[in-house]
């Protein structure tokens, strides 16, 4: 059970009290699941889009901090391909958003030095979305910091059967059997493939909003994933409440499978 205290830049959890430490391991990849933009605009009765719409500002705020906090590689799910269900309205605010969020953002996020990346079935999206989205990492590419990496109209289980098909190709191209196909291999064709090996995988995902589960986002990649849940809606997420969720990862025995020096004695 975790019980937030943000303005004290730290939480209480039954077994013990962590607080930030930037001296300590800060993770190279964070995802976050952005969860709670409608709730946070129906609780202040405005209309969903008004909670998008600050939730891009949210956005900025993470980016810069997870920035200069070290971080390398932030990972934001933005439209899921199962998104496309929402009514017509929100759905076209949203086609819209990216355009307006690069237009006004792309400035300082070269003077951050941030690299914008986004995955995702992007021919799918509209022409002036696609647009928006080639501009923003055409301008950003010779950025040697941080990767912002949008998935947008992205859905794991989709992402996983492209590469599935990839790899059968790849395989029957060249004239390889089935024994050539290992892990790597499929990493190789998902699409954090164009990251380095040793960041494709998160190491921290936080999700917003209360709710607990994966959403169909990153299944493949998040398989040691350490997780973080906040109530947090979030347009209400900030600065503080991630240096909480990095404390919470600071605090994490990563065993992935194996066990602690002190119990293989």
């Amino acid at each position: 059970m975790l019980r937030f205290f943000p303005q004290k830049n730290k939480y209480i959890q039954e077994k013990g009290k962590f607080e930030f430490q930037s001296d300590q391991m800060i993770p190279k990849h964070i995802a976050i699941i952005m969860d709670g933009n409608g709730r946070w605009a129906q609780n202040r009765r405005l209309p969903r889009v008004a909670g998008h719409k600050e939730g891009m500002e949210t956005v900025k705020k993470i980016t810069k901090h997870a920035s200069q906090l070290g971080v390398e590689v932030l990972t934001l799910y933005a439209f899921s391909t199962e998104n496309w269900k929402r009514p017509t309205d929100e759905v076209d605010f949203l086609m819209q958003l990216p355009v307006d969020f690069f237009d006004t953002f792309v400035p300082e996020l070269i003077k951050e030095n941030v690299q914008v990346h986004v995955m995702g079935y992007k021919e799918l999206l509209p022409k002036h979305t696609q647009d928006a989205v080639e501009r923003a990492m055409e301008q950003t590419k010779d950025n040697d910091g941080m990767i912002l990496n949008f998935a947008l109209n992205y859905g794991s289980r989709a992402e996983i059967v492209s590469a599935m098909k990839e790899v059968y190709q790849e395989v029957a191209t060249h004239g390889g059997d089935v024994e050539t196909i290992d892990e790597e291999l499929i990493a190789d064709h998902l699409m954090t493939g164009f990251l380095p090996s040793e960041l494709r995988d998160p190491e921290l995902l936080i999700r917003t909003s209360g709710e607990e589960r994966i959403s169909n986002f990153l299944l493949w990649q998040i398989a040691y994933s350490e997780f973080f849940f906040t109530d947090a809606l979030w347009p209400d997420f900030n600065e503080s409440l991630l240096e909480t969720a990095i404390a919470s990862f600071q605090n994490r025995n990563r065993r992935f499978g194996g066990l602690e020096k002190e119990e293989t004695k």
